[in-house]
Order: structure tokens, then C-alpha cells, then sequence
């Protein structure tokens, strides 16, 4: 029977990296999803950390991925960087294309990262705080599969539709947000399912379109849009610019491609790079010190900056470990020994 247990982030890096392994991923494509599953289970984001292990295993067997994918870049000296992800998975080819994505972001002061034919399912505030650790202030936006109803409608059309913001910081962590367009992460009515929990008021509809709070009535209904037509028009925003404009999948053209949600979702990434120093050029230079005076009012006030939390619980996990229940070990443990076969 397993007991809870306590890992340092490098012992749950070897695990889940070995898990990926004997389920037939490269080492390419298995070490850069082990790093953004673990940064999740690290900051206190269980919906994007370990329990996401096996929505990846079951997108290998069923033959959604490619999972000895080789991403490829190419750039023509614009300010666009292109990386085909060879449907392997959108972690290994962000990671290809960010050196490029910088040093186009620095000579022009601005640089887009096109992501094409990528299967996705993570955080997307790994990829910004890692361009402002490098200096750049930078947004990140992808669609995913039907199944959030826009404001007003009944059925599932958009996806969850993650954008995110980075901004950097001297000495300190960046400022970060990520959130769904939808009122929650599809993930999260995960978690209230295997928990038995009803949803919270306003999070779902049924497959007749009628509210509910059953997590498992939800998931074959649709989720809504956080804001109502606000996030709804967000949303359908980056349909366009990250689905449309960059010659890849609309979530619904998503959904239509893998016939169901039980894979990762399919589909490609805008992301957007600025170097602060460049825009302030002309007008003085850049003075952080400004940006910082607005954080010191918001938290002056009694506001709290997104992600501080998550920083607290990563300080927690860097120091004592990142802290597992006895389920969490037996999950991986079975995965560990049983590989593709523990999924269905």
C-alpha cells in the first residue's frame, strides 16, 4: 500500500521523465514535458502538474502524437520564427524556437514565435516567465478543442483559450498571469470529478444546455466563457490570431480532427516577445522602477499580484520538497511500471 511521500523537483523530474521514456517519447520530446509538469506540481498548480501525466499516455496510444517528433525551425529574417512541431508535443518545439525568438526579439524589438501542428495541454506561464527571466516582456496564447459555448449560446464551439503575460523583474520573480477564457481550466472540472465535488455556480452547461454543477455533466456539455461576452470575445480573439492567422486549427476544426476530448488537444501557439529596452529607447531609456511603483500601490492596497502565490508554494517545494499524497504515489508508481498499458 503507498504512503504519502516528499520529492525534491529534480528526484519528480527523473520519475516522470522515466515515465515518458518507456512510453516510447523520445528524449527530446519526454525531458521538456517532464519540466512543465513538474513546474506545475512545483508552483501548487495540481491542474497542470502530475495529474497530467496520464491525459499524455493515453495521446500516445492513440495515436494523436508523434512521439519521436523532430520540431523544425526556420526563420526568413523577419520578425517571425517558425517551428513545425512534426505533431510531437508543443513543449519540445517552444523550447527549439525560444534562442531564435530572443535574438529577433532584441534586434527588432519585437518578435513573434508561430508554433504550427502541436499537440498542447500545458501551462502556458512556463514559456512567458521564461522569456522574462531573459528581459522580455512577452504574451502567449493558443486555442485548444470545442468546449467552452460562447456568451449567450448553449454549445460547445471555442476552447478553453489560455492567454498569458510576462513582464520582468529586477531581482525577483516576474509578474505572471495565465488563465482560461473559460470561467475555469478544463482541468479543473477534472479534479472536481475525481474528487466527487459539485462545480461552483456558472461554470457549465449540460449537453441540452442547461446549467449544472455535475463536473461529469459538464464534460459533455460546455464550459462558459469567464466575463461573459468579454471573455467570450477574448476568446474568439485568439481563435483567430492563433488559430486563423497562423494557417492552423480553429478549436472546433480541432475537435472535428481527434473525434473526441480524450486526447491532449491538437492545434498551434502564438507567442509574442517585446524588449522593454528597445520601445523605451526614444524616450529616456527604461526605468523598471516605474513599473514596480504600480505593483508597491496594487499591493498597498491589499491586492495580491497573480502568481505570488504560486512563488510562495515554489520557495516551499525548492526548500522542503514537493509534497505527494499516497494516490499521487501509486499513480505513479503504476504508470512507472505498467507504461502505455495503464491507460485506456
Amino acid at each position: 500500500m503507498s504512503t504519502s511521500a516528499t520529492l525534491s523537483p529534480k528526484a519528480l523530474m527523473q520519475d516522470v521523465e522515466a515515465i515518458f521514456l518507456s512510453a516510447g517519447l523520445s528524449p527530446l520530446q519526454a525531458a521538456p514535458l517532464a519540466r512543465v509538469i513538474v513546474a506545475g506540481e512545483r508552483d501548487g498548480c495540481k491542474s497542470h502538474g502530475i495529474y497530467r501525466i496520464e491525459g499524455c499516455l493515453r495521446t500516445i496510444k492513440l495515436g494523436k502524437v508523434n512521439p519521436v517528433a523532430v520540431p523544425a525551425l526556420t526563420q526568413d529574417g523577419s520578425a517571425i520564427v517558425r517551428v513545425d512541431a512534426k505533431d510531437g508535443f508543443s513543449s519540445a518545439a517552444f523550447e527549439l524556437g525560444v534562442p531564435m525568438l530572443e535574438a529577433r526579439a532584441r534586434d527588432l524589438g519585437l518578435a513573434a514565435l508561430v508554433i504550427n501542428d502541436c499537440t498542447h495541454f500545458s501551462a502556458l506561464w512556463p514559456e512567458v516567465e521564461a522569456l522574462a527571466d531573459l528581459g522580455l516582456a512577452a504574451i502567449a496564447m493558443c486555442p485548444s478543442y470545442a468546449s467552452v459555448a460562447p456568451a449567450g449560446g448553449t454549445q460547445a464551439l471555442m476552447g478553453t483559450n489560455p492567454i498569458a503575460f510576462g513582464w520582468p523583474r529586477a531581482q525577483q520573480h516576474p509578474y505572471v498571469f495565465d488563465f482560461a477564457t473559460s470561467v475555469a481550466a478544463r482541468g479543473e472540472i477534472e479534479l472536481h470529478r475525481i474528487a466527487g465535488k459539485p462545480l461552483p455556480e456558472g461554470w457549465a452547461v449540460d449537453a441540452d444546455g442547461v446549467p449544472t454543477r455535475d463536473p461529469a455533466a459538464a464534460l459533455k456539455g460546455a464550459m462558459l466563457p469567464f466575463g461573459g461576452h468579454k471573455g467570450s470575445a477574448i476568446s474568439m480573439m485568439i481563435e483567430l490570431l492563433a488559430g486563423v492567422m497562423i494557417g492552423d486549427m480553429t478549436s472546433p476544426e480541432a475537435l472535428a480532427f481527434l473525434g473526441s476530448t480524450s486526447s491532449a488537444p491538437r492545434h498551434g501557439e502564438l507567442v509574442i516577445a517585446f524588449s522593454p529596452d528597445r520601445f523605451a529607447a526614444g524616450r529616456g531609456g527604461l526605468d523598471l522602477t516605474r513599473a514596480e511603483a504600480l505593483f508597491d500601490a496594487a499591493l498597498d492596497q491589499g491586492a495580491r499580484l497573480p502568481s505570488q502565490r504560486r512563488y510562495a508554494a515554489r520557495a516551499v517545494s525548492d526548500s522542503k520538497g514537493i509534497s505527494l499524497t499516497a494516490d499521487e504515489v501509486a499513480m505513479l508508481s503504476r504508470l512507472k511500471d505498467a507504461g502505455l498499458d495503464a491507460v485506456t
